[in-house]
Formats: C-alpha cells, structure tokens, sequence
C-alpha cells in the first residue's frame, strides 16, 4: 500500500469512530417517566424505580435515558406532559401515582406501552380490560387499596376541614392517598395533634413525620415493580401480556409518641404485630 493511500485509510477509520459512536448513542432506549411533584418529593420511590430497572439490566445514563416530566402537583397538567412525551417518541410511558397520571397517559397514546401504579380498580378506571390479561397499551401495579376522595384540594380546605372536624369529633379519621396530601402531611399531622383525632394513613411517610399511624402497601416496592416491567418492556414483552401485579406486602407503623400524645394506648399484641414503632 502506498503511504498516500494508508494516510487516507487511517483518516477514513477515524471519521467512523465518532459516527459509530453517535449510532451507538442513538441507539440507547429512551422512556419517559411522569412525575406527579419534583424530583425532591419523595425521593425514594425515585430510586426505587430505577432499582427495578437496574434489576432488569437497565441503568440510567449507561445503557438507558430517561426522560422526565414533572407536573408539580398540578394535575391540569398531565395531559400536557403525557402528550411530550409520546411526541419525543419514548419507548415506553412509567406512570406511577394518582390515577389521573395513567388515564392522561393512556388518552394520548394507544400505541406506547405505559406503565402504571394505582390503589384503586385499573379495570375500573378503563386503564385495562381486565387485570390479568390487560390487553391494549397499558399494564402494571394495583396497590389492592380503595382510596376515599377527600374535599380539600388547598392548604386551606385541609384546615377547615379540621376545623369541622373539630366540631364533629369523629372517633377517627383516615386520610387518602394523594400526592397532594402527600405534600401536606406535616400539616395533615399537626392539625390531627391539634385536634387531638386520631388519624390512619396509606403509608409510612405520614407517621414518620409525627401521624399515628399508617396501614398501606409499600409504595417503594410498587415503584420497583414497575421499574422491572419497564425494562420487560424494553426487552420485548408486551403490555397486553403482562398481567397487573397486585402488591400483597402491606406494612404497620405506629408512632409511638404521637399514640401517647393523643392519650392511645397501643395493645402490646398489635405492637407485635406493627412493622415499625417510631419511638
């Protein structure tokens, strides 16, 4: 080989690389991920979501892009969100949360596989046709609880909600989930100690704060499991064949102090049987 020809070779081989490089980068799977807050609320289902992934094989920035849309508890927002989403044509939609997330997920695409979290009936919320065999666009996790709809969509009406409360004295009260009361549960917990009512929550991040008690599944793993049926996802399955798992760890926090505060003495058998006491 002449050198004039081996120069041009080698200069050919080295315009390929960074060719090479970008396809292998376009290459990378992108999903999009719908959030109902920030990235600062509730970190750890976050992570958990990207455990499942990870558990799949995937991780995000190495093999894996996720792109993020957050509505910041505004739920006018979704449908908005949902619709970029599918716009930057992302592989699959992860919509864990309040229900409304997945059904705006699911009004703006029946082609992209989404994947969603809820407590109440999937097939009652017309995400799928039934739970297992969902059949369309959209499968994943059922907390197996029924929430109740609470009137109080501002700091305000959670107050004077209290405020009647207050003047009703119920033996008990048991708040929703909800992102937005997920937001407000230091308030939900003062107001509740104000009051002195005793009040049951879905999960562990109420009592953590200073609420009585929480009885609910993890919301942890139902974000993990949906990070695993994401990555199932990217693999090859279909969501019309994933059947909606349905969690059936739930778990038992009791805090202590605020049971004591209230004047509640917690049976030392349903103390046996709590899965954390906050002392």
């Amino acid at each position: 080989m002449r050198r004039r020809d081996f120069i041009k070779a080698i200069a050919g081989s080295a315009v390929g690389w960074p060719l090479a490089a970008r396809a292998q980068q376009a290459a990378m799977p992108v999903i999009g991920f719908l959030g109902v807050t920030d990235p600062s609320s509730l970190p750890e289902r976050l992570v958990s979501f990207r455990r499942g992934l990870n558990e799949e094989g995937f991780i995000e920035g190495k093999n894996l892009s996720i792109e993020y849309r957050w509505a910041g508890g505004h739920y006018d927002r979704f449908a908005e969100l949902a619709a970029d989403l599918v716009h930057h044509q992302v592989a699959v939609i992860a919509a864990p949360g309040p229900p409304a997330i997945a059904i705006a997920a699911k009004s703006a695409t029946t082609t992209v596989p989404i994947v969603f979290a809820v407590a109440q009936d999937p097939v009652t919320l017309g995400l799928v046709v039934s739970l297992s065999r969902p059949g369309g666009n959209a499968t994943g996790i059922n907390m197996g609880l029924q929430s109740y709809v609470v009137k109080a969509v501002t700091s305000q009406g959670i107050d004077d909600a209290f405020a009647a409360f207050g003047r009703e004295r119920p033996d008990a009260i048991f708040v929703a989930s909800d992102a937005f009361f997920a937001r407000r549960r230091v308030q939900l917990a003062i107001l509740a100690a104000k009051y002195g009512i005793p009040a049951t929550y879905s999960s562990r991040d109420y009592p953590e704060v200073g609420g009585l008690m929480s009885y609910g599944t993890n919301l942890n793993e139902g974000y993990r499991q949906a990070g695993i049926y994401t990555g199932q996802i990217l693999k090859g399955a279909k969501a019309s064949a994933l059947p909606v798992l349905q969690l059936s760890t739930f778990e038992l926090v009791i805090n202590l102090q605020t049971a004591k505060s209230l004047g509640i003495i917690v049976p030392p058998t349903l103390l046996a049987r709590t899965d954390e006491v906050i002392e």
